[in-house]
Protein backbone atom coordinates (compact mmCIF):
# COMPACT_ATOMS: atom_id res chain seq x y z
CA UNK A 1 0.00 0.00 0.00
CA UNK A 2 2.83 2.33 0.90
CA UNK A 3 4.53 1.50 -2.42
CA UNK A 4 1.44 2.55 -4.39
CA UNK A 5 1.22 5.84 -2.46
CA UNK A 6 4.86 6.66 -3.25
CA UNK A 7 4.34 5.88 -6.94
CA UNK A 8 1.22 8.07 -7.04
CA UNK A 9 3.05 10.89 -5.29
CA UNK A 10 5.95 10.68 -7.77
CA UNK A 11 3.47 10.62 -10.68
CA UNK A 12 1.64 13.70 -9.35
CA UNK A 13 4.94 15.52 -8.85
CA UNK A 14 6.07 14.74 -12.41
CA UNK A 15 2.70 15.81 -13.82
CA UNK A 16 2.82 19.05 -11.85
CA UNK A 17 6.38 19.76 -12.99
CA UNK A 18 5.46 19.02 -16.62
CA UNK A 19 2.49 21.37 -16.42
CA UNK A 20 4.62 24.16 -14.92
CA UNK A 21 7.34 23.63 -17.54
CA UNK A 22 4.80 23.66 -20.37
CA UNK A 23 3.09 26.79 -19.05
CA UNK A 24 6.40 28.62 -18.63
CA UNK A 25 7.38 27.62 -22.16
CA UNK A 26 4.12 28.86 -23.68
CA UNK A 27 4.08 32.02 -21.53
CA UNK A 28 7.57 32.88 -22.72
CA UNK A 29 6.35 32.84 -26.32
CA UNK A 30 2.82 34.25 -25.92
CA UNK A 31 1.24 36.71 -23.43
CA UNK A 32 -0.67 33.97 -21.62
CA UNK A 33 -0.29 35.34 -18.08
CA UNK A 34 -1.15 38.90 -19.05
CA UNK A 35 -4.17 37.93 -21.14
CA UNK A 36 -5.38 35.45 -18.51
CA UNK A 37 -5.02 38.01 -15.73
CA UNK A 38 -7.04 40.61 -17.65
CA UNK A 39 -9.68 38.11 -18.69
CA UNK A 40 -10.16 36.60 -15.23
CA UNK A 41 -10.62 40.03 -13.64
CA UNK A 42 -13.06 41.27 -16.27
CA UNK A 43 -16.27 42.51 -14.66
CA UNK A 44 -19.62 41.28 -15.95
CA UNK A 45 -22.77 43.29 -15.10
CA UNK A 46 -25.22 41.20 -13.12
CA UNK A 47 -28.48 41.59 -15.06
CA UNK A 48 -30.62 39.00 -16.84
CA UNK A 49 -30.81 40.97 -20.10
CA UNK A 50 -27.09 40.42 -20.70
CA UNK A 51 -27.67 36.66 -20.86
CA UNK A 52 -29.47 36.83 -24.21
CA UNK A 53 -26.23 36.87 -26.17
CA UNK A 54 -24.97 33.90 -24.18
CA UNK A 55 -28.10 31.92 -25.06
CA UNK A 56 -27.31 32.56 -28.73
CA UNK A 57 -23.71 31.40 -28.19
CA UNK A 58 -24.68 28.21 -26.37
CA UNK A 59 -27.38 27.28 -28.88
CA UNK A 60 -24.75 27.74 -31.61
CA UNK A 61 -22.51 25.27 -29.76
CA UNK A 62 -25.40 22.78 -29.73
CA UNK A 63 -25.82 23.42 -33.47
CA UNK A 64 -22.17 22.65 -34.17
CA UNK A 65 -22.19 19.47 -32.07
CA UNK A 66 -25.42 18.06 -33.52
CA UNK A 67 -24.57 19.19 -37.05
CA UNK A 68 -21.22 17.39 -36.86
CA UNK A 69 -23.02 14.18 -35.92
CA UNK A 70 -25.55 14.54 -38.75
CA UNK A 71 -22.84 15.02 -41.40
CA UNK A 72 -21.65 11.48 -40.69
CA UNK A 73 -24.89 10.05 -42.12
CA UNK A 74 -26.33 12.67 -44.52
CA UNK A 75 -25.82 12.25 -48.28
CA UNK A 76 -26.47 15.51 -50.19
CA UNK A 77 -26.71 13.82 -53.58
CA UNK A 78 -29.75 14.47 -55.80
CA UNK A 79 -29.40 11.13 -57.58
CA UNK A 80 -32.67 9.20 -57.45
CA UNK A 81 -32.98 5.79 -55.79
CA UNK A 82 -35.86 3.52 -54.82
CA UNK A 83 -36.62 3.86 -51.13
CA UNK A 84 -36.44 0.55 -49.29
CA UNK A 85 -35.98 1.79 -45.73
CA UNK A 86 -37.96 1.05 -42.60
CA UNK A 87 -40.71 3.67 -43.14
CA UNK A 88 -43.33 1.48 -44.85
CA UNK A 89 -45.63 4.17 -46.35
CA UNK A 90 -42.79 5.48 -48.55
CA UNK A 91 -41.32 2.15 -49.63
CA UNK A 92 -41.02 1.79 -53.41
CA UNK A 93 -41.05 5.54 -54.14
CA UNK A 94 -38.36 7.21 -56.22
CA UNK A 95 -36.56 9.66 -53.92
CA UNK A 96 -33.25 11.49 -53.92
CA UNK A 97 -30.38 10.24 -51.80
CA UNK A 98 -30.67 13.44 -49.73
CA UNK A 99 -34.24 12.58 -48.78
CA UNK A 100 -33.39 8.88 -48.29
CA UNK A 101 -30.49 9.68 -45.95
CA UNK A 102 -32.73 12.04 -43.94
CA UNK A 103 -35.23 9.20 -43.44
CA UNK A 104 -32.33 6.87 -42.60
CA UNK A 105 -31.15 9.28 -39.88
CA UNK A 106 -34.69 9.64 -38.52
CA UNK A 107 -35.65 5.95 -38.36
CA UNK A 108 -32.55 3.78 -38.49
CA UNK A 109 -29.62 5.67 -36.90
CA UNK A 110 -29.55 5.24 -33.11
CA UNK A 111 -30.60 8.58 -31.63
CA UNK A 112 -30.73 10.09 -35.10
CA UNK A 113 -34.22 11.58 -34.84
CA UNK A 114 -33.40 13.18 -31.48
CA UNK A 115 -30.19 14.70 -32.84
CA UNK A 116 -31.99 15.90 -35.99
CA UNK A 117 -34.69 17.59 -33.96
CA UNK A 118 -32.12 19.04 -31.55
CA UNK A 119 -30.35 20.56 -34.55
CA UNK A 120 -33.57 22.11 -35.82
CA UNK A 121 -34.72 23.42 -32.43
CA UNK A 122 -31.25 24.80 -31.70
CA UNK A 123 -31.38 26.68 -35.02
CA UNK A 124 -34.69 28.28 -34.04
CA UNK A 125 -33.36 29.20 -30.58
CA UNK A 126 -30.15 30.57 -32.13
CA UNK A 127 -31.93 32.90 -34.54
CA UNK A 128 -34.47 33.96 -31.88
CA UNK A 129 -31.74 34.68 -29.31
CA UNK A 130 -29.78 36.81 -31.77
CA UNK A 131 -32.95 38.71 -32.70
CA UNK A 132 -33.97 39.38 -29.10
CA UNK A 133 -30.37 40.30 -28.22
CA UNK A 134 -30.34 42.85 -31.06
CA UNK A 135 -33.63 44.26 -29.77
CA UNK A 136 -32.15 44.61 -26.28
CA UNK A 137 -29.14 46.44 -27.71
CA UNK A 138 -31.39 48.70 -29.81
CA UNK A 139 -33.91 49.65 -27.13
CA UNK A 140 -31.18 50.36 -24.53
CA UNK A 141 -28.94 52.34 -26.89
CA UNK A 142 -26.02 49.92 -26.49
CA UNK A 143 -25.18 50.41 -30.19
CA UNK A 144 -23.85 53.94 -29.63
CA UNK A 145 -20.21 54.95 -29.69
CA UNK A 146 -17.88 53.09 -29.28
CA UNK A 147 -19.96 49.99 -30.18
CA UNK A 148 -21.13 50.83 -33.70
CA UNK A 149 -18.80 48.22 -35.23
CA UNK A 150 -20.02 45.53 -32.82
CA UNK A 151 -23.62 46.40 -33.73
CA UNK A 152 -22.80 45.87 -37.40
CA UNK A 153 -21.13 42.55 -36.55
CA UNK A 154 -24.31 41.51 -34.69
CA UNK A 155 -26.55 42.47 -37.63
CA UNK A 156 -24.28 40.48 -39.97
CA UNK A 157 -24.51 37.49 -37.61
CA UNK A 158 -28.30 37.74 -37.74
CA UNK A 159 -28.24 37.86 -41.55
CA UNK A 160 -25.92 34.84 -41.75
CA UNK A 161 -28.09 32.97 -39.23
CA UNK A 162 -31.10 33.48 -41.53
CA UNK A 163 -29.11 32.16 -44.50
CA UNK A 164 -27.79 29.21 -42.50
CA UNK A 165 -31.27 28.34 -41.23
CA UNK A 166 -32.80 28.45 -44.69
CA UNK A 167 -29.96 26.30 -46.08
CA UNK A 168 -30.39 23.62 -43.42
CA UNK A 169 -34.18 23.71 -43.82
CA UNK A 170 -33.77 23.06 -47.58
CA UNK A 171 -31.29 20.17 -47.47
CA UNK A 172 -33.71 17.20 -46.85
CA UNK A 173 -35.30 17.72 -50.30
CA UNK A 174 -38.79 17.01 -49.00
CA UNK A 175 -41.94 18.57 -50.43
CA UNK A 176 -42.01 21.45 -47.93
CA UNK A 177 -38.38 22.48 -48.41
CA UNK A 178 -38.72 22.03 -52.18
CA UNK A 179 -41.55 24.57 -52.24
CA UNK A 180 -39.24 26.97 -50.39
CA UNK A 181 -36.51 26.44 -52.98
CA UNK A 182 -39.01 27.00 -55.78
CA UNK A 183 -39.91 30.31 -54.14
CA UNK A 184 -36.20 31.15 -53.90
CA UNK A 185 -35.83 30.39 -57.61
CA UNK A 186 -38.72 32.74 -58.39
CA UNK A 187 -37.03 35.47 -56.33
CA UNK A 188 -33.77 35.00 -58.25
CA UNK A 189 -35.66 35.13 -61.57
CA UNK A 190 -37.20 38.47 -60.55
CA UNK A 191 -33.80 40.19 -60.61
CA UNK A 192 -33.41 42.45 -63.64
CA UNK A 193 -31.07 41.52 -66.52
CA UNK A 194 -28.97 38.77 -64.86
CA UNK A 195 -31.85 36.68 -63.48
CA UNK A 196 -31.76 33.72 -65.92
CA UNK A 197 -27.96 33.54 -65.88
CA UNK A 198 -27.84 33.61 -62.07
CA UNK A 199 -30.59 30.99 -61.77
CA UNK A 200 -28.83 28.71 -64.23
CA UNK A 201 -25.56 29.09 -62.31
CA UNK A 202 -27.08 28.37 -58.88
CA UNK A 203 -29.31 25.46 -59.92
CA UNK A 204 -27.05 24.11 -62.66
CA UNK A 205 -29.71 24.53 -65.32
CA UNK A 206 -33.52 24.76 -65.23
CA UNK A 207 -35.19 24.36 -61.84
CA UNK A 208 -34.94 22.07 -59.88
CA UNK A 209 -31.58 21.05 -61.39
CA UNK A 210 -29.23 18.47 -59.88
CA UNK A 211 -26.48 20.51 -58.22
CA UNK A 212 -28.20 22.84 -55.76
CA UNK A 213 -28.42 20.48 -52.76
CA UNK A 214 -24.70 19.50 -52.93
CA UNK A 215 -23.71 23.16 -53.30
CA UNK A 216 -26.07 24.22 -50.53
CA UNK A 217 -24.62 21.47 -48.33
CA UNK A 218 -21.10 22.88 -48.74
CA UNK A 219 -22.33 26.38 -47.94
CA UNK A 220 -24.30 25.11 -44.94
CA UNK A 221 -21.58 22.99 -43.31
CA UNK A 222 -18.46 24.92 -44.33
CA UNK A 223 -18.69 28.50 -45.56
CA UNK A 224 -21.42 30.03 -43.38
CA UNK A 225 -20.39 28.22 -40.14
CA UNK A 226 -16.82 29.41 -40.72
CA UNK A 227 -18.05 33.01 -41.09
CA UNK A 228 -20.27 32.62 -38.03
CA UNK A 229 -17.39 31.33 -35.90
CA UNK A 230 -15.14 34.15 -37.09
CA UNK A 231 -17.75 36.85 -36.43
CA UNK A 232 -18.75 35.40 -33.04
CA UNK A 233 -15.08 35.43 -32.03
CA UNK A 234 -14.72 39.02 -33.23
CA UNK A 235 -17.91 39.98 -31.39
CA UNK A 236 -16.66 38.49 -28.11
CA UNK A 237 -13.24 40.14 -28.50
CA UNK A 238 -14.90 43.52 -29.06
CA UNK A 239 -17.08 43.00 -25.98
CA UNK A 240 -13.99 42.22 -23.90
CA UNK A 241 -12.13 45.22 -25.31
CA UNK A 242 -14.97 47.76 -25.15
CA UNK A 243 -16.47 46.42 -21.89
CA UNK A 244 -20.17 45.82 -21.26
CA UNK A 245 -22.79 48.50 -20.99
CA UNK A 246 -24.57 48.65 -17.63
CA UNK A 247 -27.80 49.89 -16.11
CA UNK A 248 -27.78 53.12 -14.13
CA UNK A 249 -27.32 52.53 -10.39
CA UNK A 250 -25.31 54.07 -7.54
CA UNK A 251 -21.61 53.66 -8.26
CA UNK A 252 -22.11 52.98 -11.98
CA UNK A 253 -21.06 55.69 -14.42
CA UNK A 254 -19.92 56.10 -18.01
CA UNK A 255 -16.33 55.72 -16.80
CA UNK A 256 -16.38 52.32 -15.03
CA UNK A 257 -17.79 48.81 -15.20
CA UNK A 258 -19.24 47.37 -12.02
CA UNK A 259 -20.00 43.67 -11.84
CA UNK A 260 -18.85 40.24 -10.83
CA UNK A 261 -15.46 38.88 -11.94
CA UNK A 262 -15.31 36.28 -14.64
CA UNK A 263 -13.89 33.67 -12.27
CA UNK A 264 -15.47 32.15 -10.30
CA UNK A 265 -18.82 34.00 -10.28
CA UNK A 266 -19.54 34.51 -13.97
CA UNK A 267 -17.97 31.19 -14.98
CA UNK A 268 -20.25 29.27 -12.61
CA UNK A 269 -23.37 31.13 -13.75
CA UNK A 270 -22.48 30.82 -17.41
CA UNK A 271 -21.81 27.09 -17.11
CA UNK A 272 -25.19 26.63 -15.46
CA UNK A 273 -26.87 28.62 -18.24
CA UNK A 274 -25.20 26.43 -20.89
CA UNK A 275 -26.51 23.29 -19.20
CA UNK A 276 -29.99 24.85 -19.01
CA UNK A 277 -29.97 25.77 -22.71
CA UNK A 278 -28.74 22.30 -23.63
CA UNK A 279 -31.39 20.69 -21.41
CA UNK A 280 -34.27 22.81 -22.74
CA UNK A 281 -33.31 22.12 -26.37
CA UNK A 282 -33.04 18.39 -25.61
CA UNK A 283 -36.41 18.37 -23.85
CA UNK A 284 -38.07 20.20 -26.76
CA UNK A 285 -36.50 17.75 -29.21
CA UNK A 286 -37.75 14.76 -27.26
CA UNK A 287 -41.27 16.05 -26.63
CA UNK A 288 -42.18 18.40 -29.51
CA UNK A 289 -41.99 17.04 -33.06
CA UNK A 290 -40.58 19.38 -35.67
CA UNK A 291 -40.10 19.06 -39.45
CA UNK A 292 -41.49 15.52 -39.98
CA UNK A 293 -40.17 15.09 -43.53
CA UNK A 294 -41.79 11.65 -43.84
CA UNK A 295 -45.21 13.30 -43.57
CA UNK A 296 -44.46 15.73 -46.43
CA UNK A 297 -43.00 13.17 -48.81
CA UNK A 298 -40.25 13.70 -51.41
CA UNK A 299 -40.22 16.86 -53.49
CA UNK A 300 -41.94 16.81 -56.86
CA UNK A 301 -41.83 19.93 -59.02
CA UNK A 302 -45.48 19.44 -60.08
CA UNK A 303 -46.82 19.09 -56.54
CA UNK A 304 -47.59 21.50 -53.72
CA UNK A 305 -49.11 21.11 -50.27
CA UNK A 306 -51.71 23.28 -48.56
CA UNK A 307 -50.51 25.32 -45.60
CA UNK A 308 -46.86 25.43 -46.67
CA UNK A 309 -44.97 28.05 -44.67
CA UNK A 310 -41.23 28.35 -43.99
CA UNK A 311 -39.71 28.68 -40.54
CA UNK A 312 -40.72 31.85 -38.72
CA UNK A 313 -37.47 33.77 -39.30
CA UNK A 314 -38.03 33.92 -43.08
CA UNK A 315 -41.82 33.86 -42.86
CA UNK A 316 -42.00 37.65 -43.25
CA UNK A 317 -40.75 37.29 -46.83
CA UNK A 318 -43.54 34.81 -47.58
CA UNK A 319 -46.07 37.24 -46.08
CA UNK A 320 -44.71 40.15 -48.11
CA UNK A 321 -45.00 38.08 -51.30
CA UNK A 322 -48.62 37.20 -50.52
CA UNK A 323 -49.61 40.81 -49.78
CA UNK A 324 -47.95 42.39 -52.82
CA UNK A 325 -50.47 43.07 -55.64
CA UNK A 326 -49.81 41.74 -59.12
CA UNK A 327 -47.53 44.23 -60.85
CA UNK A 328 -45.37 43.53 -63.89
CA UNK A 329 -43.83 45.72 -66.59
CA UNK A 330 -42.03 44.97 -69.83
CA UNK A 331 -38.94 47.12 -70.33
CA UNK A 332 -36.84 46.70 -73.49
CA UNK A 333 -38.23 43.22 -74.01
CA UNK A 334 -37.54 42.14 -70.40
CA UNK A 335 -40.33 41.44 -67.92
CA UNK A 336 -39.80 43.11 -64.52
CA UNK A 337 -41.78 41.26 -61.83
CA UNK A 338 -42.30 44.02 -59.28
CA UNK A 339 -44.67 41.78 -57.30
CA UNK A 340 -41.66 39.56 -56.44
CA UNK A 341 -38.73 41.97 -56.70
CA UNK A 342 -40.09 44.58 -54.26
CA UNK A 343 -41.23 42.35 -51.36
CA UNK A 344 -38.52 39.66 -51.60
CA UNK A 345 -35.43 41.63 -52.67
CA UNK A 346 -35.88 45.36 -52.15
CA UNK A 347 -37.74 45.13 -48.82
CA UNK A 348 -35.20 42.92 -46.96
CA UNK A 349 -32.33 44.90 -48.49
CA UNK A 350 -33.84 48.13 -47.14
CA UNK A 351 -34.52 46.58 -43.73
CA UNK A 352 -30.93 45.46 -43.26
CA UNK A 353 -29.58 48.73 -44.68
CA UNK A 354 -31.58 50.60 -42.02
CA UNK A 355 -30.24 48.27 -39.33
CA UNK A 356 -26.65 48.83 -40.43
CA UNK A 357 -26.94 52.61 -40.68
CA UNK A 358 -29.19 53.41 -37.71
CA UNK A 359 -26.38 54.02 -35.14
CA UNK A 360 -24.82 56.59 -37.44
CA UNK A 361 -28.18 58.21 -38.27
CA UNK A 362 -29.03 58.66 -34.59
CA UNK A 363 -25.53 59.96 -33.89
CA UNK A 364 -25.91 62.51 -36.71
CA UNK A 365 -29.35 63.57 -35.49
CA UNK A 366 -28.16 63.86 -31.88
CA UNK A 367 -24.90 65.63 -32.68
CA UNK A 368 -23.32 63.77 -29.77
CA UNK A 369 -19.75 62.46 -30.36
CA UNK A 370 -19.28 61.13 -26.79
CA UNK A 371 -18.91 57.53 -25.68
CA UNK A 372 -21.85 55.97 -23.83
CA UNK A 373 -21.64 53.03 -21.43
CA UNK A 374 -24.87 53.44 -19.44
CA UNK A 375 -27.98 51.77 -20.86
CA UNK A 376 -31.00 53.89 -21.74
CA UNK A 377 -34.34 53.03 -20.25
CA UNK A 378 -36.64 52.57 -23.29
CA UNK A 379 -39.20 54.98 -21.82
CA UNK A 380 -36.58 57.75 -21.75
CA UNK A 381 -36.15 57.54 -25.54
CA UNK A 382 -39.79 57.48 -26.71
CA UNK A 383 -39.08 58.12 -30.40
CA UNK A 384 -36.47 55.37 -30.69
CA UNK A 385 -38.69 52.97 -28.73
CA UNK A 386 -41.67 53.86 -30.92
CA UNK A 387 -39.68 53.18 -34.08
CA UNK A 388 -38.59 49.80 -32.72
CA UNK A 389 -42.14 48.77 -31.79
CA UNK A 390 -43.42 49.95 -35.18
CA UNK A 391 -40.82 47.76 -36.90
CA UNK A 392 -41.84 44.79 -34.74
CA UNK A 393 -45.51 45.35 -35.62
CA UNK A 394 -44.62 45.55 -39.32
CA UNK A 395 -42.75 42.24 -39.04
CA UNK A 396 -45.59 40.62 -37.08
CA UNK A 397 -48.17 41.56 -39.74
CA UNK A 398 -46.00 40.12 -42.52
CA UNK A 399 -45.36 36.94 -40.53
CA UNK A 400 -49.08 36.49 -39.85
CA UNK A 401 -49.90 37.15 -43.50
CA UNK A 402 -47.65 34.22 -44.46
CA UNK A 403 -50.39 31.95 -43.14
CA UNK A 404 -53.38 33.77 -44.60
CA UNK A 405 -54.66 30.59 -46.29
CA UNK A 406 -54.52 28.61 -43.02
CA UNK A 407 -56.18 31.45 -41.07
CA UNK A 408 -58.89 31.83 -43.72
CA UNK A 409 -59.64 28.10 -43.65
CA UNK A 410 -59.67 27.98 -39.85
CA UNK A 411 -61.98 30.98 -39.39
CA UNK A 412 -63.96 30.35 -42.61
CA UNK A 413 -63.04 33.73 -44.07
CA UNK A 414 -62.33 34.85 -47.60
CA UNK A 415 -58.60 34.74 -48.42
CA UNK A 416 -59.01 37.87 -50.55
CA UNK A 417 -60.73 39.79 -47.73
CA UNK A 418 -58.10 38.67 -45.23
CA UNK A 419 -55.34 39.73 -47.61
CA UNK A 420 -56.82 43.25 -47.86
CA UNK A 421 -57.04 43.43 -44.07
CA UNK A 422 -53.34 42.61 -43.84
CA UNK A 423 -52.51 45.13 -46.59
CA UNK A 424 -54.17 47.90 -44.61
CA UNK A 425 -52.62 46.69 -41.33
CA UNK A 426 -49.08 46.62 -42.73
CA UNK A 427 -49.37 50.32 -43.66
CA UNK A 428 -51.53 51.75 -40.88
CA UNK A 429 -50.51 49.43 -38.04
CA UNK A 430 -46.85 50.54 -37.67
CA UNK A 431 -47.90 54.21 -37.58
CA UNK A 432 -50.46 53.55 -34.84
CA UNK A 433 -47.95 51.37 -32.97
CA UNK A 434 -45.40 54.20 -33.07
CA UNK A 435 -47.87 56.82 -31.80
CA UNK A 436 -49.25 54.60 -29.03
CA UNK A 437 -45.77 53.50 -27.90
CA UNK A 438 -44.51 57.07 -27.77
CA UNK A 439 -47.52 58.15 -25.70
CA UNK A 440 -47.01 55.22 -23.33
CA UNK A 441 -43.32 56.10 -22.89
CA UNK A 442 -44.18 59.72 -22.09
CA UNK A 443 -46.87 58.57 -19.66
CA UNK A 444 -44.32 56.35 -17.90
CA UNK A 445 -41.96 59.32 -17.67
CA UNK A 446 -44.76 61.37 -16.12
CA UNK A 447 -45.33 58.54 -13.65
CA UNK A 448 -41.64 58.62 -12.73
CA UNK A 449 -41.88 62.37 -12.15
CA UNK A 450 -44.85 61.88 -9.80
CA UNK A 451 -42.88 59.26 -7.89
CA UNK A 452 -40.02 61.72 -7.41
CA UNK A 453 -42.35 64.54 -6.36
CA UNK A 454 -44.89 62.66 -4.23
CA UNK A 455 -43.26 59.33 -3.42
CA UNK A 456 -44.94 55.95 -3.70
CA UNK A 457 -48.30 55.07 -2.18
CA UNK A 458 -48.27 53.30 1.16
CA UNK A 459 -51.78 51.88 0.82
CA UNK A 460 -52.97 53.76 3.91
CA UNK A 461 -55.99 56.08 3.59
CA UNK A 462 -56.83 58.71 6.21
CA UNK A 463 -59.87 60.91 6.84
CA UNK A 464 -59.69 64.35 8.41
CA UNK A 465 -62.23 65.97 10.73
CA UNK A 466 -63.99 67.58 7.78
CA UNK A 467 -64.59 64.25 6.12
CA UNK A 468 -61.90 64.60 3.45
CA UNK A 469 -60.09 61.42 2.43
CA UNK A 470 -56.44 61.32 1.40
CA UNK A 471 -53.85 58.65 0.83
CA UNK A 472 -50.35 58.73 2.25
CA UNK A 473 -47.04 58.47 0.40
CA UNK A 474 -43.46 57.71 1.37
CA UNK A 475 -40.29 58.82 -0.43
CA UNK A 476 -38.81 56.28 -2.82
CA UNK A 477 -35.52 54.67 -1.82
CA UNK A 478 -32.19 56.16 -2.90
CA UNK A 479 -31.39 53.44 -5.45
CA UNK A 480 -34.66 53.91 -7.30
CA UNK A 481 -34.36 57.71 -7.16
CA UNK A 482 -30.87 57.43 -8.64
CA UNK A 483 -32.14 55.25 -11.49
CA UNK A 484 -34.92 57.70 -12.34
CA UNK A 485 -32.73 60.80 -12.23
CA UNK A 486 -29.46 59.65 -13.82
CA UNK A 487 -30.36 59.57 -17.50
CA UNK A 488 -28.74 61.10 -20.55
CA UNK A 489 -31.33 62.56 -22.92
CA UNK A 490 -30.00 65.03 -25.53
CA UNK A 491 -31.63 68.38 -26.06
CA UNK A 492 -32.94 69.14 -29.57
CA UNK A 493 -30.42 70.95 -31.74
CA UNK A 494 -31.17 74.66 -32.26
CA UNK A 495 -32.53 75.69 -35.62
CA UNK A 496 -29.62 76.99 -37.75
CA UNK A 497 -31.75 79.55 -39.59
CA UNK A 498 -33.46 79.56 -42.94
CA UNK A 499 -30.24 80.47 -44.79
CA UNK A 500 -28.37 77.46 -43.46
CA UNK A 501 -27.68 74.51 -45.81
CA UNK A 502 -30.59 72.16 -46.29
CA UNK A 503 -28.86 69.25 -44.53
CA UNK A 504 -28.39 71.39 -41.40
CA UNK A 505 -32.05 72.38 -41.37
CA UNK A 506 -33.09 68.74 -41.91
CA UNK A 507 -30.84 67.69 -39.06
CA UNK A 508 -32.39 70.25 -36.72
CA UNK A 509 -35.93 69.18 -37.64
CA UNK A 510 -35.11 65.50 -37.09
CA UNK A 511 -33.44 66.34 -33.78
CA UNK A 512 -36.57 68.19 -32.67
CA UNK A 513 -38.75 65.26 -33.74
CA UNK A 514 -36.54 62.85 -31.81
CA UNK A 515 -36.07 64.77 -28.57
CA UNK A 516 -38.70 67.53 -28.34
CA UNK A 517 -41.24 65.41 -26.43
CA UNK A 518 -39.91 64.65 -22.96
CA UNK A 519 -40.79 64.90 -19.29
CA UNK A 520 -38.09 66.60 -17.19
CA UNK A 521 -37.46 65.20 -13.73
CA UNK A 522 -37.50 67.42 -10.62
CA UNK A 523 -33.90 67.60 -9.43
CA UNK A 524 -31.99 70.07 -7.32
CA UNK A 525 -29.00 72.02 -8.62
CA UNK A 526 -26.67 69.71 -6.72
CA UNK A 527 -28.37 66.65 -8.24
CA UNK A 528 -28.05 68.16 -11.72
CA UNK A 529 -24.30 68.58 -11.17
CA UNK A 530 -24.01 64.99 -9.95
CA UNK A 531 -25.97 63.69 -12.96
CA UNK A 532 -23.68 65.64 -15.31
CA UNK A 533 -20.68 64.08 -13.59
CA UNK A 534 -22.10 60.57 -13.83
CA UNK A 535 -22.80 60.91 -17.56
CA UNK A 536 -19.59 62.79 -18.34
CA UNK A 537 -17.59 61.74 -21.38
CA UNK A 538 -15.40 58.79 -20.32
CA UNK A 539 -11.72 59.51 -19.72
CA UNK A 540 -8.80 57.28 -20.56
CA UNK A 541 -8.17 54.46 -18.14
CA UNK A 542 -11.56 53.10 -17.20
CA UNK A 543 -11.79 51.35 -13.87
CA UNK A 544 -13.35 47.97 -13.17
CA UNK A 545 -14.73 46.90 -9.83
Amino acid sequence: MLLFRKRRARLEARTRQAAVTGYVGVDGRAPVSEAGRQLLRKAFPDHWSFLLGEIALYSFIVLVLTGTYLTLFFDPSMSEVTYRGSHVPLQGLQVTKAYESTLHISFEVRGGLLIRQMHHWAALVFVAAIGVHLLRVFFTGAFRRPRELNWMVGVTLFLLALLEGFGGYSLPDDLLSGIGLRTANTIVLSLPLASTYLSSFIWGGPFPGHVLIPRLYVVHVLFVPGLLIALISAHILLVVHLKHTQWSAPGKTDRNVVGQPMFPHFTAKSSGLFLMVFGVITALSGLAQINPVWAYGPYRADQSSTGSQPDWYVGFLEGALRLMPRWENTVAGHTVMWNVLLPAVVLPALLFLVLYLYPYVEKWVTGDPREHHLCDRPRDRPTRTGLGVAALFFYAVLLTAAGNDVIAAGFRMSVEALTWIFRVAVVVGPVLAFLVTKRVCLALQAHDRRLLEEGEETGRVSQNVSGGISDSHRPIDATRRYRLLVRDIPRPLPHPGERAPRRHRLRARLSGWYYRDRVDMPATTEEHREIAGRTLDPIAGREEE
